[in-house]
Protein backbone atom coordinates (compact mmCIF):
# COMPACT_ATOMS: atom_id res chain seq x y z
CA UNK A 1 0.00 0.00 0.00
CA UNK A 2 2.72 2.28 1.16
CA UNK A 3 4.50 1.85 -2.26
CA UNK A 4 2.02 2.25 -4.34
CA UNK A 5 0.91 5.97 -2.51
CA UNK A 6 4.72 6.85 -3.35
CA UNK A 7 4.46 5.84 -6.70
CA UNK A 8 1.16 8.07 -7.17
CA UNK A 9 2.97 10.88 -5.66
CA UNK A 10 5.38 10.45 -8.02
CA UNK A 11 3.56 10.12 -11.04
CA UNK A 12 1.67 13.30 -9.68
CA UNK A 13 5.02 15.00 -9.20
CA UNK A 14 6.03 14.33 -12.96
CA UNK A 15 3.01 15.65 -14.17
CA UNK A 16 3.99 18.78 -13.21
CA UNK A 17 7.35 18.91 -15.04
CA UNK A 18 7.91 21.29 -17.65
CA UNK A 19 9.64 21.44 -20.36
CA UNK A 20 11.77 24.17 -22.05
CA UNK A 21 10.39 26.43 -24.24
CA UNK A 22 10.98 25.40 -28.00
CA UNK A 23 13.71 28.47 -29.84
CA UNK A 24 11.35 30.88 -31.77
CA UNK A 25 11.19 30.94 -35.52
CA UNK A 26 12.03 34.25 -37.05
CA UNK A 27 8.43 35.13 -37.57
CA UNK A 28 7.39 34.07 -33.82
CA UNK A 29 9.99 36.81 -33.33
CA UNK A 30 8.69 39.51 -35.28
CA UNK A 31 5.54 38.79 -33.85
CA UNK A 32 6.07 38.71 -30.44
CA UNK A 33 8.44 42.12 -30.85
CA UNK A 34 5.29 43.83 -32.86
CA UNK A 35 2.84 43.16 -29.70
CA UNK A 36 4.84 44.31 -27.02
CA UNK A 37 4.82 47.89 -26.28
CA UNK A 38 8.37 49.99 -27.22
CA UNK A 39 10.35 50.84 -24.93
CA UNK A 40 11.26 54.71 -23.78
CA UNK A 41 14.73 55.92 -22.85
CA UNK A 42 15.79 59.55 -22.87
CA UNK A 43 18.40 59.70 -25.36
CA UNK A 44 18.02 63.02 -26.78
CA UNK A 45 20.55 64.63 -28.57
CA UNK A 46 21.88 61.36 -30.11
CA UNK A 47 21.15 60.45 -33.66
CA UNK A 48 18.13 58.37 -34.07
CA UNK A 49 20.49 55.68 -35.48
CA UNK A 50 22.43 55.84 -32.19
CA UNK A 51 18.93 55.85 -30.43
CA UNK A 52 17.65 52.78 -32.35
CA UNK A 53 20.49 50.53 -31.58
CA UNK A 54 20.90 51.29 -27.84
CA UNK A 55 17.42 50.60 -27.54
CA UNK A 56 17.89 47.20 -29.46
CA UNK A 57 20.90 46.79 -27.31
CA UNK A 58 19.97 47.14 -24.01
CA UNK A 59 16.72 45.20 -24.77
CA UNK A 60 18.57 41.72 -25.96
CA UNK A 61 20.43 41.84 -22.65
CA UNK A 62 17.30 42.43 -20.89
CA UNK A 63 16.06 39.71 -23.09
CA UNK A 64 12.93 41.39 -23.93
CA UNK A 65 10.78 41.08 -26.36
CA UNK A 66 12.02 44.13 -27.92
CA UNK A 67 14.91 42.42 -27.61
CA UNK A 68 17.24 41.80 -31.29
CA UNK A 69 20.16 43.10 -33.77
CA UNK A 70 19.07 44.68 -36.98
CA UNK A 71 22.04 42.68 -38.96
CA UNK A 72 21.82 44.55 -41.89
CA UNK A 73 21.91 47.99 -40.48
CA UNK A 74 23.79 46.27 -37.68
CA UNK A 75 26.69 45.99 -40.57
CA UNK A 76 25.72 49.12 -42.72
CA UNK A 77 25.53 52.05 -40.17
CA UNK A 78 28.25 52.85 -37.48
CA UNK A 79 25.95 55.23 -35.35
CA UNK A 80 23.66 51.59 -35.17
CA UNK A 81 26.00 49.31 -34.25
CA UNK A 82 27.36 52.03 -31.79
CA UNK A 83 23.88 52.48 -29.89
CA UNK A 84 24.28 48.46 -29.87
CA UNK A 85 27.15 47.73 -28.68
CA UNK A 86 26.80 50.54 -25.59
CA UNK A 87 23.05 49.63 -24.97
CA UNK A 88 24.32 46.03 -24.57
CA UNK A 89 27.45 46.98 -22.57
CA UNK A 90 25.24 49.08 -20.14
CA UNK A 91 22.01 47.05 -18.98
CA UNK A 92 24.29 43.22 -19.28
CA UNK A 93 25.96 45.12 -16.52
CA UNK A 94 22.82 45.86 -14.52
CA UNK A 95 21.45 42.81 -14.56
Amino acid sequence: MRRSAVLVLAAILAACATLPPAPETPAQSEERRAKAPRPVYNLSGYPPAARDGYIDGCESAKKSAWGGKDEKRYAADAQYQMGWKDGFSLCSRRQ
